[in-house]
């Protein structure tokens, strides 16, 4: 079963403007899926495939000239210089007024592909992100599925796919073929089972301030080792930040970004969370919500082909914000998360700070909750985070 992504609809107008895509995001995010539905005239090779990577690897050119239409080139990360030769090829179209060749590069590590997409691709790529399911997307098949099962089951597309049943076995499977493999290749991983240590302890650290000597101490390592490991888990897509907000304001304010996992599915399970019983008791449901809702705002921007610009507020007053995001014109819209089903009028209490602080700046504040008073002359400003493509 296939289910209806977003970011299609961005994706089949590109070649309208420019003859390279560039799509990046993690393994399994549904990218090749995606791309050969979409464009199913269009030969594809895979990367990892090690012929195919030793014949681009050995005569690039040759291998390009092998489809004269254009091709989808699959885990270019592996690759990385193919971008260089995809420049000369769509220049020289551009040269010859001939037929235009169409390309679709996909990669599943962010820093590799990105570095030389800029360097070669300027003015001739479009960069899009394919990141798991949002919960827009599932609740399209699924309509009915609860809150709990979707942080339990995440947003990668075979879980849902395959059953709820399936999922402790396709995300155990996942980590072990994809997380250790593809980081043993990054990185000189000495000890696996400190690195396993390190990517739980990250899971139990979601929503919090990103803090590289703490659990340096915790497992062991140096704060140099944690440093390096976090950045092959951002590049690779396993986790992201959210950057602390900095204003011209006379306020000290904190300067660690806090830490959330692209997929809570993921996360869940390195918790040992593997049932809605164990989540609904568990002391990290919300902060699990808090990465959902985080998450879910991220995915509506870039299944758009928009770039989100989130940040959160915290200064040592403890007045804290959740979301803060930043418009093109530089106002904000404020957001708390609460996993709460019942409102509650204290939850507007940070949002009522924020406003007074960053005055004009804001330009909205709303609660994102679990419940279903929306939006009426009682509860103006929340909102059930089912319903977050309305904002």
């Amino acid at each position: 079963m296939l289910i209806n992504r977003i970011l299609k609809d961005i994706l089949s107008s590109v070649f309208d403007y420019l003859p390279v895509v560039t799509l990046t995001g993690p393994r399994q995010s549904g990218k090749t899926t995606l791309c050969r539905k979409l464009f199913s005239e269009l030969p594809y090779v895979n990367l990892e495939d090690e012929s195919v990577l030793s014949e681009i690897d050995y005569d690039p050119k040759r291998f390009l000239a092998k489809y004269p239409n254009g091709v989808i080139i699959d885990e270019a990360q592996r690759f990385a210089k193919i971008f260089s030769y995809l420049q000369v090829a769509v220049d020289e179209d551009r040269m010859t007024d001939s037929t235009k060749r169409r390309y679709i590069v996909t990669g599943s590590s962010n820093f590799a592909l990105m570095q030389n997409a800029t360097q070669s691709m300027a003015g001739r790529t479009a960069v899009l992100t394919l990141l798991p399911l949002s919960v827009e997307e599932i609740l399209s098949q699924y309509p009915k599925t609860e809150t709990s099962q979707l942080i339990l089951n995440g947003g990668y597309p075979a879980v849902w796919t395959s059953g709820n049943e399936a999922r402790q076995l396709l995300i155990s499977n996942y980590y072990t073929t994809y997380i250790e493999r593809d980081l043993r290749q990054l990185i000189n991983i000495k000890d696996l089972h400190l690195f396993n240590t390190f990517v739980r302890l990250c899971a139990g650290r979601i929503g919090t301030e990103f803090n590289a000597s703490s659990l340096a101490s915790d497992i062991g390592v140096s704060a140099t080792t944690v440093r390096s490991w976090i950045s092959i888990l951002e590049t690779s897509y396993i986790v992201h930040f959210v950057q602390p907000y900095y204003a011209n304001i006379n306020k000290r304010l904190t300067k660690s970004p806090k830490l959330f996992f692209h997929d809570t599915g993921l996360a869940t399970w390195l918790l040992g969370i593997n049932t809605k019983e164990q989540l609904d008791v568990h002391p990290l449901r919300g902060s699990l919500f808090e990465n959902m809702v985080v998450n879910e705002i991220i995915k509506q921007k870039l299944n758009r082909g928009q770039n989100p610009q989130l940040f959160f507020y915290r200064d040592q007053q403890q007045h804290e914000v959740d979301i803060l995001e930043e418009m093109p014109d530089g106002s904000l819209r404020a957001y708390e998360v609460k996993s709460a089903m019942t409102y509650r009028q204290d939850f507007f209490t940070q949002l009522s700070y924020i406003r007074k602080t960053l005055g004009n700046k804001i330009i909205s504040t709303r609660v994102i909750y679990d419940g279903d008073q929306e939006n009426n002359q009682d509860f103006d400003g929340i909102i059930n985070f089912r319903n977050l493509k309305t904002v």
